[in-house]
Parts: C-alpha cells; sequence; structure tokens
C-alpha cells in the first residue's frame, strides 16, 4: 500500500499507483511550463501559489477518473493542468475579495505586490488555461466555459448573498455546488472523457464530482472553525474575521432563529461586531468551536461525502473506484 495525493490516499495496485504518480509529475512539470513567461517579473507572480505547493486534489481526480479509459490518452494530463491553472487564478481573486494575508503557507499575492498584480495574474493564469483548452476541442473548451460560468455566478451570488425569503443554507448550498463543485466535477469529467470512457460513466464521475466539492468546501468551512492549523494554510477564522457566513455561522443563526435560545443570540451578535478586533475575534472563535452548530455542519459534510460515494455504485468495482470511495473518508475525516 502507497500514499498519495492529497489526505494521504491510500493506492493498493501498484498500476494505478504509477500512473497516478506520473501523472501528477506531468501536471507539476505542465504548472511550471505554463505559468512561464517572457517577462520574469509575470512568471514570478504567476508561479508563486504553484511553487507552494497545494492538495493538487482536482489534478488528482482527473488522473483516477481516467482509469475508467485510457489514462494515457494524450488529453488526460493538459486536462489537467487547465482546471488546476483554473483553480489558482481563481485563488489569486479571492484574496483581493477576501482581503487575504495568507494562502498556503506563504504571503498572498495581493499582500505582496497588491491588488492589481494579483488579479492580473489571475486573469493571466486565465489566458494560460484557455491556450491549453484550445488544444483539448470544441467539447472541453464547452464544459469548460459552463463551469466557468458556474464558477463565477457561485462566487456572484455569495457577494449578493439570499434573495428575500430564500433559505439562507439552501442558498449557500447553491452557491457551493457554482462555486466549488462545478470545477471539482469538470476535474472528473476530463479525467473520463479525456481517456475515451463511455459517456454513461462521464456521466456518473461528474456527478460524483460535484457532491464531492460540496463536501470538500464544507469540510473547509468546518476546519475553519475547529482547527489550529488550517490545512489550506490559511488562518484559522479567516472567513470569520471578514464575515463570509460559512455554514457553522448560517446553522448557528437559523438554530438561534428557530429556538430563541439567549446563548446563540449573544454568540450571533457578537459575530456581527467588528471581528478585526484580535480579543473578539478569539472569542467568536472559541464559542462557535463548542457550538452544537458546528456539530451540525460535520452532519451536513458526511451527508455530502455519503452522496458522493453513492453516486460511484454504478461504476465497476476496480481500484480507483474504490480510490474515489476512499477520498469521500478522507474529506469527512478533515471534518471530523
Amino acid at each position: 500500500m502507497t500514499v498519495v495525493g492529497p489526505f494521504g490516499l491510500s493506492v493498493r495496485d501498484q498500476a494505478l499507483e504509477a500512473d497516478v504518480q506520473a501523472g501528477l509529475a506531468a501536471v507539476e512539470e505542465g504548472l511550471l511550463e505554463a505559468t512561464k513567461s517572457e517577462v520574469p517579473f509575470i512568471t514570478e507572480a504567476a508561479q508563486h501559489l504553484v511553487r507552494a505547493g497545494g492538495k493538487r486534489f482536482r489534478p488528482l481526480l482527473v488522473m483516477l477518473a481516467a482509469q475508467f479509459g485510457d489514462p494515457y490518452a494524450p488529453g488526460v494530463v493538459p486536462s489537467a493542468v487547465v482546471v488546476e491553472l483554473t483553480h489558482l487564478a481563481t485563488l489569486y481573486h479571492d484574496d483581493v475579495m477576501d482581503e487575504a494575508a495568507v494562502r498556503r503557507g506563504v504571503d498572498s499575492a495581493n499582500t505582496r505586490w497588491g491588488n492589481s498584480v494579483a488579479v492580473l495574474t489571475g486573469d493571466f493564469l486565465f489566458a494560460r488555461a484557455s491556450h491549453i483548452l484550445a488544444d483539448l476541442g470544441p467539447e472541453a473548451v464547452r464544459v469548460q466555459a459552463e463551469a466557468f460560468e458556474r464558477l463565477v455566478t457561485g462566487q456572484i451570488l455569495e457577494t449578493a448573498g439570499p434573495q428575500d425569503g430564500r433559505d439562507p443554507v439552501e442558498h449557500y448550498l447553491d452557491v457551493l455546488s457554482g462555486k466549488t463543485g462545478s470545477l471539482v466535477a469538470v476535474s472528473c469529467r476530463f479525467g473520463a472523457m479525456m481517456s475515451g470512457a463511455d459517456e454513461t460513466v462521464v456521466d456518473v464521475l461528474t456527478q460524483y464530482g460535484e457532491r464531492l466539492g460540496v463536501a470538500f468546501q464544507l469540510a473547509d468551512d468546518v476546519l475553519d472553525i475547529a482547527s489550529d492549523s488550517h490545512e489550506s494554510g490559511k488562518t484559522p477564522g479567516t472567513d470569520l474575521r471578514e464575515g463570509i457566513p460559512t455554514l457553522p455561522v448560517l446553522r448557528l443563526r437559523e438554530r438561534a432563529e428557530r429556538l430563541g435560545l439567549a446563548e446563540d443570540l449573544a454568540l450571533c451578535e457578537l459575530l456581527d461586531s467588528d471581528l478585526s478586533d484580535d480579543g473578539r475575534h478569539a472569542e467568536a472563535l472559541a464559542a462557535l468551536r463548542v457550538h452544537p452548530a458546528l456539530e451540525q455542519a460535520r452532519r451536513d459534510t458526511v451527508r455530502y461525502a455519503e452522496d458522493a460515494r453513492a453516486a460511484l455504485a454504478p461504476l465497476r468495482d476496480i481500484d480507483a473506484r474504490a480510490a474515489l470511495m476512499e477520498l469521500c473518508d478522507a474529506v469527512v475525516h478533515r471534518a471530523g
């Protein structure tokens, strides 16, 4: 048994291990090549997050999904580079919108070079992803364009907030389906599609990716509150400080409205205060860590992960399917 990829994914089959390791190594080379520019400063900025590392969660999904067809097909690695470049580009933009100071354990690009450079670097990465995508054919371009539209729509809906009368939790889960689930779904779709897998297999893996993507983000929501050392390299409670309503906070507000308990209402009032103050921020973080709303968010994470696992049922029983099922467990473990 060998451990590869994010979360310490264990792979028991040597051939699968070799394919995944070789694929991820090729993706890493592709990312470095795609982020080179004739302008040294652009190369430095574009490779900032590439060299900071990361889980390479989406490329791993491409490699595993490709096992249901020909994993050596020429479009597999480039499509994995495309989804990771797209993901990296969104991180540059997210850090500007969130005014984040740290990403993956290093200074965020906006902290180091300012917002303008960070935004433009993200645009540069989108452009490079599009250049690679053009060689993968019109269907790949269409799939990526639809996913990117959903991603941006999710981000806009998050910024706008729920419409009057809309359940905030339902709204938030829809946001995550677009903002996070869409690109994870495309990772699985590209892997299967580029490998020549049957269309039914492509559809199954796409559904799996969407659900896993939401579970992955919900686990991040829990970690942002519960962990002292956030796996993404971000400072714990970052979303809390910025007033971003993640699922634990939404579950708290839902409970406060339903039950009207004084301690819940007081915590909501604290969350509505200026959490740029370190003392208030620490108090809010400590209170949420022991609140039932955090456990409810964990249960929501488990539910989406179990839905992702269930989606895999129609696939033939191969080692890649077992690895994809293990990823569901790994996502839940992150939120445990």
